[in-house]
């Protein structure tokens, strides 16, 4: 996708805590070189963005030196739980950076993503109007043979009725979220308190690089992946 277009100031929001459980400390972790937030923070600023604001309750992040167009926000604690909203974050580091205009998510658990895909889901969202643009990623069509057990015993399938009998090579393709880039207005994203919308617009990423780091597991994949791509 054309991503010259994209001339206009925009902000890039990292959101980043402490308390992971499935990998603690995952934010700065060393990846090959660097912490993992970083990579975040790179992606940003190679994409030309006027302003990365990191959202963080980690003092290692609070106290560490950036780039000019970085500007760090201590996250207030009772934003930093496990159960905590991503839209909740979101607002109120609007609310105090002063964020206005188009913005970018970009979670650290996503240092596969290149400039080239926040540039393309920015360009989705000024081009075709949506309210949000998502990057995505293909995944196995067999979950559409799966369903809910209702009353009585009865299959509500996610699909059609008549998918739950079909071959899975006959099955049209799905994608699922990978988590590494959410463009939206800030504004819109006020008014409507939240990501939820059905004008939602997606950008695909290849498998290879929609790892989502959520254990020492999923680190280690995406380590040995950049150690055979270097």
């Amino acid at each position: 996708m054309n991503s010259a277009i994209i001339t206009d100031k925009w902000t890039a929001i990292v959101p980043l805590r402490s308390g992971s459980k499935g990998l603690p400390g995952k934010n700065t972790r060393i990846l090959i070189e660097k912490p993992l937030h970083h990579y975040s923070i790179d992606a940003a600023i190679n994409a030309g963005a006027s302003r990365v604001v990191i959202t963080t309750n980690i003092p290692k992040v609070i106290n560490e030196t950036y780039h000019d167009s970085v500007t760090v926000l201590e996250r207030p604690e009772f934003l930093c739980g496990d159960n905590t909203q991503m839209e909740s974050v979101l607002i109120h580091a609007i609310n105090e950076a002063k964020i206005e205009g188009d913005i970018a998510l970009l979670q650290a658990t996503s240092p596969l993503r290149e400039a080239g895909d926040v540039l393309s889901a920015l360009t989705l969202l000024r081009t075709k109007n949506f309210d949000l643009v998502m990057t995505v990623t293909e995944a196995d069509a067999s979950v559409l043979k799966y369903g809910q057990i209702g009353e009585n015993g009865i299959y509500h399938p996610l699909g059609t009725a008549s998918q739950c009998f079909s071959n899975r090579q006959s099955l049209p393709k799905i994608y699922k979220p990978n988590g590494a880039v959410y463009a939206m207005r800030s504004e819109w994203f006020m008014s409507n308190n939240g990501f939820e919308t059905e004008n939602l617009g997606t950008v695909v990423m290849p498998l290879d690089r929609s790892v989502d780091i959520d254990t020492l597991e999923d680190f280690e994949k995406c380590e040995n992946y950049m150690k055979q791509m270097s």
